[in-house]
């Protein structure tokens, strides 16, 4: 079973030379590919000096969706593992996310328990350990809920059918990765790695978090928390994994809600000083409209090759109401109004390694 770390750089020469000899050392037995999406900061001339990682160039930034699917297509392996340039790895990392894949063939993708590398016992924004959605599109994790991140005290070392896996570190098999249809490029970067779990698991897929392997994750690397730019990607392809992944009936019922709790975003960030990323929502919107049409296709291949109509770990209510007038802050709090949520496996699907 042959394994690739794929790593996509852009202008990140300093988070390579901080981790990828590392990743290096701690990940025998792999392919160790960067993919450099045309950076201008001495990248490249860096990793001509490493003798142990396969480089591919390409002459602009295609963005993170997109920049992965021209990488991979020049890669043969049973597993991706696709690696963010700010992540620095544990030692034996690479053993317990392996041998489970190796033993649970059902298992499409699955990624590590992700710390913060700047608060080592917090989990990490992007991921933590293991994600889920709310019905109006609203992501959360085991372990982060909207700004409440948890310091991990093992509540959460059981290995977790999940509902999306972080694109910082997803280990996915090739062979499913290419018949869900890859990232979807349009996505450009954020959501891009939901998208690709919500197709998964509505073709009967699992995805889970196994946190016996532990990564530390810088996060925010490319696109800081509070720029507007990456405010338009979250809004707009939130926008868009809806109306690609739910039905035409499922989606109406839920947009007329998130209309008003976008534009309730939009006048936050207004009222704390942000009018860039206010204007950003409503720009949001209108590339979305602008951009269905092109989606109509997606919708109805994916329905079609959906065997779950409502797949496993979507959470069936509110998320911004749980969590700002009833007070439920974590995961543990919100479980069991997840759909056919179960956060541990059966015992033969959950072994320790």
């Amino acid at each position: 079973m042959s394994i690739a770390i794929v790593i996509l750089n852009y202008n990140g020469r300093h988070f390579l030379e901080k981790f990828l000899p590392d990743v290096i050392r701690r990940s025998p037995g792999t392919e160790i590919v960067v993919a450099d999406n045309g950076s201008s900061d001495g990248s490249l001339a860096y990793l001509h000096t490493l003798d142990k990682v396969r480089v591919i160039t390409f002459e602009k930034n295609y963005g993170f969706a997109d920049g992965y699917n021209r990488a991979l297509k020049q890669i043969s392996a049973t597993y991706y593992i696709l690696l963010n340039s700010d992540v620095a790895v544990a030692d034996g990392w690479l053993k317990p996310l392996r041998t489970y894949m190796n033993e649970h063939p059902h298992v499409a993708a699955c990624q590590p328990k992700v710390r913060s590398y700047h608060a080592p016992d917090k989990f990490e924004h992007a991921g933590a350990a293991g994600g889920y959605i709310d019905r109006y599109g609203y992501p959360f994790c085991r372990g982060r809920v909207f700004g409440t991140v948890e310091t991990d005290h093992g509540q959460y070392d059981d290995t977790a059918s999940i509902f999306w896996a972080t694109g910082a570190c997803l280990m996915i098999r090739s062979d499913c990765f290419w018949q869900a249809g890859g990232f979807d490029g349009r996505f450009f970067a954020h959501m891009e790695e939901i998208d690709l779990c919500w197709r998964l698991k509505a073709r009967g897929h699992t995805i889970v978090c196994v946190p016996q392997s532990v990564i530390y994750h810088i996060g925010g690397g490319t696109l800081r928390t509070e720029s507007a730019h990456k405010t338009f990607l979250n809004f707009r392809n939130n926008w868009l994994l809806l109306f690609k992944n739910l039905s035409p009936e499922a989606f109406k019922a839920v947009a007329m809600r998130r209309r008003l709790l976008d534009w309730g975003a939009a006048c936050h960030f207004l009222f704390t000083f942000r009018p860039q990323n206010a204007l950003q929502v409503f720009c949001a919107h209108r590339a979305f409209r602008r951009m269905k049409p092109d989606f109509l296709p997606d919708r109805q291949a994916n329905m079609q090759a959906a065997s779950a109509v409502h797949p496993e770990g979507i959470f069936d209510g509110l998320l911004p109401k749980s969590y700002y007038l009833d007070k439920k802050k974590t995961f543990s709090m919100l479980k069991d109004s997840i759909t056919n949520a179960s956060p541990e496996l059966p015992a033969s699907l959950n072994s320790d390694h």
